[in-house]
C-alpha cells in the first residue's frame, strides 16, 4: 500500500451546466407524434430491430407515429443468398409498429447499393434480370401486403447531374426499370403509397428537377407513382434555401412528398452554439413540410446518435439526430416541437452542476470523486468533462464509464445511475496517477 501524505485534498468546480436534461425538463408538452398528428402530419424514425427494448424502445414508441427499418428490409438483408430468407429483424420491427400504434415506411426495393453479392456478381440477360426484379417486389412486398403505409420503391436513381445512375437496374433494363418497379409493386399492394426516394434532392437543383421530369412523365404515361421521398442527409448550415418551393413543386404535380431520412449533422465536438443553429434547421425543414399540405411528415434516420450512421461515413462529423448518444433530447428536439406547434421548458441555468473532489491522495496516486446534483430540473443521463493541467492520469473508475484522451477525461453514467431527480444527486469515483502537483480542474456537464 502507498503511504498516504495527505488525508484530504479537496476542490470543488461546480459549473453551470452544458446539461444533458431529462425528457421531463426538456422535452415538448406532448410527445413529437401526437404534435405531428395534431397538424395531420407523420413524424417517424428509422429503427434498429434488435435495440427495440428498454429506453431505445420506449422513446420509438412514444415519440413516433411512422417506422422505416434502416436496413432490415433491404434485399441484401433479406435474401443473402439465392432463395434463402431472413426476415427476422423486419417482421419484428412490423410487429412493434402495430403494437405501438405506428405505420411502417417499407425501405427499399430497388437499389443500387445492398445487393446480395450473388444479385451483383451474377450474370443476367435482360429478361432475366427484369424476372428477378418482379420477383423479388413480389414477393417482398406480397409479404407485407396491408400491413406497410408506404414504400420506397426506388431508391436514388440518379446522379448529382441529373442523368441516371449507372447501375445493375439502369444498365440491364434502361430508365424504365422504375416504372418496372413501380408497377410490380402496386400489383403486389394495392393500398401502398409507392414513392420514388433520393438524397440531394432538397432544393431545386438539377438533380430535383430530373426527378421533377420523371415524376411528372410517370403520371402522364399512368405508371403508379403516389409520392417523393426527399431523403434531406444535410449538412448543419447547409439546408436549402428553396426547400419549401421544392416540396410545393412536387406536390403540385398531384404526388405526396415526405421528408424520409433527415438527420443534421455537424463537426465535431458538438458545442452549445452548434447544437442551437441545429436545433433552428431541425425547426425549419420540419416547419417547410408543415407548410405544404401534401408533405405527409418527416422522419428523422435514427432519432440517437449511438445510432447514426454519419461518424461511419463521414469521419469528424456527428451529433446529427436529436438524441444524444445518452437517449437525452438535445436542442434539436426542442427545435422539431416547436415546428410542430408544440413548446418546449428549458431546465433552469445552473440547476445541475457537478463537484470535483480530491478525497484521498498519496506520494503517487489519489482517488477522486465527481458529484452531480440537480435543484430545479433534473437528469435521465449525464456526461461530465474535464481537463487535466498536471498531467494526471485515470486508471480505474466507479459508478461511471471513463475515457481520457491525453489530458482530456469524459465520464458518462452507468446504465444504472444515469438518472438525478429534482433534489437529487448521485457521485462516481476514480483512481488516478499525479506527479508534482494535482491541480482541481474545472468541470462541465454536456
Amino acid at each position: 500500500m502507498p503511504s498516504r501524505l495527505t488525508a484530504l485534498v479537496t476542490g470543488a468546480a461546480a459549473l453551470g451546466a452544458l446539461l444533458t436534461a431529462a425528457p421531463a425538463a426538456h422535452a415538448a408538452d406532448l410527445p413529437l407524434r401526437d404534435l405531428a398528428a395534431a397538424k395531420g402530419k407523420a413524424m417517424g424514425t428509422a429503427v434498429t430491430g434488435s435495440k427495440l427494448t428498454g429506453t431505445y424502445g420506449e422513446i420509438a414508441g412514444r415519440e413516433f407515429n411512422w417506422l422505416t427499418p434502416g436496413n432490415a428490409m433491404k434485399w441484401g438483408s433479406v435474401e443473402p443468398t439465392r432463395g434463402n430468407f431472413n426476415w427476422t429483424e423486419a417482421d419484428q420491427i412490423v410487429d412493434f409498429a402495430e403494437a405501438h400504434g405506428q405505420e411502417v415506411r417499407g425501405h427499399t426495393l430497388v437499389w443500387h447499393s445492398q445487393n446480395p453479392s450473388w444479385l451483383t456478381n451474377g450474370t443476367w440477360t435482360s429478361a432475366q434480370l427484369g424476372q428477378l426484379l418482379n420477383d423479388h417486389i413480389a414477393l417482398e412486398v406480397g409479404r407485407y401486403k396491408g400491413r406497410l403505409a408506404a414504400w420506397d420503391v426506388v431508391n436514388e436513381p440518379f446522379n448529382e447531374d441529373g442523368t441516371y445512375r449507372q447501375t445493375l437496374w439502369y444498365n440491364g433494363l434502361g430508365a424504365d426499370y422504375i416504372a418496372q418497379a413501380l408497377t410490380a409493386a402496386r400489383a403486389a399492394d394495392p393500398s401502398a403509397k409507392l414513392y420514388i426516394n433520393d438524397y440531394n434532392v432538397e432544393g431545386v437543383n438539377a438533380k430535383s428537377t430530373a426527378l421533377y421530369n420523371l415524376v411528372r412523365s410517370l403520371k402522364e404515361r399512368g405508371v403508379p407513382i403516389d409520392g417523393v421521398g426527399l431523403q434531406a442527409h444535410l449538412i448543419l448550415g447547409q439546408v436549402p434555401s428553396t426547400l419549401q418551393q421544392n416540396i410545393q413543386r412536387f406536390a403540385d404535380l398531384g404526388v405526396d412528398v415526405a421528408i424520409t431520412e433527415l438527420d443534421i449533422r455537424m463537426q465535431l465536438p458538438a458545442t452549445a452554439a452548434k447544437l442551437a443553429q441545429q436545433a433552428d434547421e431541425y425547426k425549419a425543414v420540419v416547419a417547410a413540410c408543415v407548410a405544404v399540405s401534401r408533405c405527409t411528415g418527416v422522419t428523422v434516420w435514427g432519432f440517437t446518435d449511438s445510432d447514426s450512421w454519419i461518424p461511419d461515413v463521414f469521419p469528424g462529423y456527428g451529433a446529427a439526430t436529436p438524441y444524444d448518444e445518452n437517449y437525452a433530447p438535445k436542442p434539436a428536439y426542442g427545435g422539431i416541437a416547436t415546428a410542430l406547434g408544440g413548446t418546449t421548458t428549458p431546465p433552469p441555468t445552473g440547476a445541475c452542476t457537478a463537484t470535483y473532489s480530491v478525497t484521498n491522495q498519496w506520494n503517487t496516486g489519489f482517488t477522486g470523486q465527481v458529484r452531480i446534483a440537480c435543484s430545479g430540473a433534473s437528469l435521465s443521463s449525464w456526461k461530465v468533462n474535464w481537463t487535466y493541467g498536471a498531467g494526471q492520469r485515470i486508471s480505474q473508475a466507479w459508478n461511471a464509464t471513463c475515457t481520457q484522451t491525453d489530458a482530456a477525461v469524459s465520464c458518462a453514467n452507468a446504465s444504472w445511475n444515469g438518472t438525478v431527480p429534482d433534489g437529487g444527486s448521485v457521485t462516481f469515483g476514480f483512481n488516478a496517477s499525479w506527479s508534482g502537483s494535482n491541480p482541481v480542474p474545472a468541470v462541465t456537464l454536456g
